[in-house]
């Protein structure tokens, strides 16, 4: 490959530090973390370095500043002590006193998380890797360690403190996660496989980066964009058709339309390649209620596609082979409600049985999967990525994987 990973290093009696990223969803019952797939993913490089005896440094976030969810470390701490079948030391300080003695006085296979990196302004500073080299935290941490490890393809599109400026001072490699990530990603961007875009969820805007991504680097390759979601309601659209007036006002409201004219340019640049909606279902006193689109407007607001469309989305998913990829973005409607769950719940079925190498996105792709009673294992891969996923398929360029590349 043309980054190095673990397998390039011997970690043995070296202390390491790793970039995580165990930022978590809040239980807004508790207020505290609630367990989740990053964690139980990261635990997976976390438990193989302390078994190759290695001391373990761990960097990780949790919100922002100002934000309800910005919280101190120490809940991660013991849910990773679970997942990794041992004890993950916490102490509640980044740099002071109280770290760099923790860090200095870890024996071999112990594994120590220091606090959230964002308490420190620095670190969410947009800044070059030998910029970031000079600040405190890499200043203060670097010369205790030996190795950087990358475990956090999620954060890989900022060019933070925690993320790029270790490399610059330290031999740096990709953890198990990255290598995954960046494995999978690989296999869909740079092999000539035939594409099928699956695009959904209510973030418009990331799937016509996705599209402009693959379209920019070879149209051809393209074997059909399905529409679902916000964005399929957009095509709609584009179409003349008139969604009717609860959907067209939230579509407004979130200024959704003034995506409408670069929709135009793909639906026109796709032609036949681009699929759109047959029929929707909308709410009706509180039920599921489906229509045509011919027949639209709809009375009610807009929440999945109809069953005939999923269908018609299924059979072209189905018919593929193990040579093309499917990437999917977003869940087809709001699957959080049950009777809105259907259009996902039918495309992802016909996803996880057909030939083709899946690639699912994270966040509300990777929740839908387990409503649907499905599980990450019926995927050739799902990505813990968001924001780096597409950001590394739309090919611009992500500061956390440009320091990885073999020198």
């Amino acid at each position: 490959m043309w980054f190095k990973t673990l397998d390039d290093v011997d970690v043995s009696g070296k202390t390491v530090i790793v970039r995580v990223d165990l930022n978590s969803p809040i239980d807004p019952e508790t207020g505290k973390i609630r367990d989740n797939e990053r964690l139980r993913a990261h635990a997976e490089t976390i438990r193989e370095l302390s078994e190759k005896n290695a001391k373990i440094v761990l960097l990780a976030h949790q919100g922002r500043k100002g934000d309800p969810d910005f919280l101190p470390l120490k809940d991660h701490a013991e849910l990773l002590s679970r997942h990794v079948g041992r004890q993950v030391k916490y102490v509640p300080d980044l740099i002071g006193e109280e770290a760099v003695k923790a860090v200095k006085s870890l024996k071999n296979s112990e594994i120590l998380l220091l606090e959230n990196v964002r308490i420190l302004d620095e670190e969410t500073k947009e800044a070059s890797p030998e910029e970031h080299s000079r600040g405190k935290l890499v200043s203060t941490l670097a010369p205790l360690a030996d190795i950087f490890i990358l475990d956090a393809f999620s954060v890989a599109h900022r060019a933070h403190a925690s993320v790029v400026g270790f490399s610059h001072v330290l031999p740096t490699v990709a953890g198990r996660i990255m290598e995954r990530e960046l494995r999978a990603l690989t296999t869909v961007l740079e092999e000539d496989r035939k594409i099928i875009l699956v695009m959904g969820g209510n973030k418009p805007e990331e799937c016509i980066e996705v599209i402009n991504g693959i379209m920019s680097k070879n149209i051809e390759n393209i074997k059909y964009v399905l529409s679902a979601g916000i964005l399929g309601q957009l095509f709609l659209m584009t179409e003349k058709r008139n969604l009717g007036e609860p959907s067209e006002s939230y579509i407004k409201k979130k200024k959704f339309d003034t995506y409408l004219e670069r929709l135009a340019g793909i639906r026109e640049a796709l032609g036949e390649k681009l699929k759109t909606p047959l029929d929707v279902a909308y709410e009706e006193n509180g039920r599921r209620v489906e229509i045509d689109v011919e027949k639209l407007p709809a009375p009610g607001t807009i929440y999945d596609i109809g069953e005939k469309t999923a269908k018609k989305y299924a059979e072209l998913i189905l018919d593929t082979s193990e040579k093309d990829v499917i990437i999917v973005k977003g869940p087809a409607g709001a699957y959080e409600r049950e009777e809105f769950r259907r259009g996902t719940k039918i495309i992802y079925e016909a996803l996880a049985r057909c030939r083709a190498f899946t690639l699912i996105g994270g966040g509300d792709s990777s929740t839908a999967i387990e409503l649907v009673g499905l599980s990450p294992a019926n995927f050739s891969y799902v990505s813990l990525g968001g924001g780096a996923l597409i950001t590394y398929i739309s090919k611009k360029t992500l500061p956390g994987v440009e320091i990885l590349r073999k020198k």
